[in-house]
C-alpha cells in the first residue's frame, strides 16, 4: 500500500467512527457548517430526536400528504451586518428558506417569519427588512402567512434576528438527495462561487479592502431548478452552497453516497475580486458561502443538457462542470490542482467567515 493510500485509509477509518461531542460548551465553530457543526448535529440532535427523515440530513423533509408531496424546512438568520451590498437580512431570510425547498424539487408556497428584535432597534430599519422580505417572497410567488415577534433587552439581540419556516409543493416525480449519487455522475455549479461570503466580510469594514463590483448573490433558485428539472431527468442531487461553501456540500454528498468526488481546480468559476480577497486572507474559495448558487449532481449522460439549461437562465450565468463522481476514494473529495497534483478537500472545523447568513 502506498503512503497516499495509507493516509486515505486512516481518514476513512476516522470518519467511520461514531461522532462524539467532546466539548462541554458551545463555540462559534459549532455554528459554522463544518466538522464541529456536523458532530453537534449527529451526536446531539440526531441522537435526541431519532427520526429517519431528519437522519437523511437534507435541507428539507419531503412529506406525503394524501396524493401530494410537500417539502418542509426551517432556518434562522443572524448575519452581520444586517444590510450589505446586494441585499439585507430580510431578502436573505426569504431566499435562503425558499432555496432549501427548491433544492428538494419543491415549488415554494408558504413561509412563516419570526423576529427577535433588540430594544432600541430603529423602526425604520425593521421596516426596510420587512419590505425586503415581502418583495423577495412576491418575486418567488410565495406568501408569508404566519409569524411571531419577540423583543429582548438592549445588548442581548445584536439588532435583529429572523427565523423562518417554509412549505413547498413537489410537483414532479423526483427524489433528490445526496444518497442517490453514484459513480459516473457529473458535478456542476450554477455560477461563480464565494460572492456572498466575501461581500459580507468586506461590508464589515474590518479590513482595508474594497470591491465595488461585488454584491451578494442572494436569490431564489426555484426558477433555475424548475428549468433544470424540465430538461434533465438525470438530476440526482441539488444543494445550495451556503455555510461552508461548495467544499462542505461535496463532502456531505461523498459521505452520504460513499463515493469519491474529484474536482478540477481550473474549472471552478470564481470572480477575480473574490479570488483576490481569498488570496489576501488565506482562504480557499471552495469554502466561502454563496446564497444564490447551487451544486448540481447529475447523471453523466445528462451533464451537457443540464449545463445548457443552467447557462440559459439569468441565475445560471457562469455555470460550469467542475468535477466527476467515481467509486474511489469512498467518502472523500479530491481536488486536481492546476499544477497536476491532487489534494484532499476536507471539512473545516469552523468557518473563516462567521455569521454570513
Amino acid at each position: 500500500m502506498s503512503a497516499e493510500q495509507e493516509v486515505l485509509e486512516r481518514i476513512a477509518r476516522a470518519r467511520r467512527r461514531a461522532p462524539r461531542l467532546r466539548e462541554e460548551r458551545i463555540t462559534m465553530a459549532h455554528g459554522a457548517g463544518g466538522k464541529a457543526t456536523q458532530t453537534l448535529v449527529e451526536a446531539l440532535f440526531l441522537e435526541a430526536f431519532r427520526d429517519p427523515l431528519l437522519a437523511r440530513l437534507e435541507d428539507q423533509a419531503v412529506l406525503g400528504l394524501g396524493a401530494q408531496r410537500l417539502a418542509f424546512t426551517t432556518d434562522a438568520f443572524v448575519v452581520s451586518p444586517l444590510f450589505f451590498p446586494g441585499g439585507c437580512i430580510g431578502d436573505l431570510a426569504v431566499n435562503g428558506t425558499l432555496n432549501d425547498l427548491a433544492v428538494g424539487g419543491a415549488r415554494p408556497q408558504f413561509l412563516s417569519a419570526s423576529f427577535i428584535v433588540e430594544e432600541g432597534f430603529a423602526v425604520a430599519d425593521l421596516r426596510r427588512i420587512a419590505a425586503a422580505m415581502a418583495a423577495a417572497a412576491d418575486a418567488a410567488g410565495a406568501r408569508i402567512v404566519t409569524g411571531d415577534t419577540k423583543v429582548v433587552q438592549r445588548g442581548k439581540g445584536d439588532g435583529c434576528y429572523v427565523t423562518t419556516a417554509g412549505v413547498g409543493l413537489v410537483e414532479r416525480d423526483v427524489t433528490l438527495g445526496a444518497a442517490t449519487v453514484r459513480s459516473g455522475d457529473a458535478v456542476l455549479v450554477s455560477g461563480p462561487i464565494g460572492d456572498h461570503g466575501i461581500t459580507i466580510m468586506l461590508a464589515r469594514g474590518d479590513l482595508d479592502l474594497a470591491a465595488d463590483d461585488l454584491l451578494s448573490d442572494t436569490a431564489c433558485l426555484w426558477p433555475l431548478v424548475d428549468d433544470l428539472l424540465e430538461v434533465a431527468p438525470g438530476v440526482r442531487c441539488l444543494r445550495d452552497a451556503t455555510r461552508g461553501g461548495v467544499a462542505t456540500i461535496l463532502n456531505e454528498i461523498a459521505t452520504a453516497a460513499q463515493v469519491g468526488v474529484v474536482v478540477e481546480e481550473g474549472a471552478v468559476p470564481v470572480r477575480d475580486s473574490v479570488r483576490g480577497a481569498c488570496e489576501l486572507l488565506g482562504i480557499d474559495p471552495l469554502y466561502v458561502a454563496c446564497e444564490g448558487r447551487m451544486v448540481v449532481v447529475v447523471d453523466g449522460a445528462d451533464a451537457e443538457p443540464a449545463l445548457a439549461a443552467l447557462s440559459r437562465h439569468a441565475l445560471g450565468r457562469g455555470a460550469a462542470r467542475i468535477g466527476t463522481v467515481g467509486d474511489e476514494p469512498p467518502g472523500l473529495v479530491l481536488l486536481r490542482t492546476q499544477f497536476g497534483g491532487t489534494r484532499i478537500v476536507d471539512l473545516l472545523v469552523g468557518d473563516p467567515l462567521p455569521r454570513i447568513c
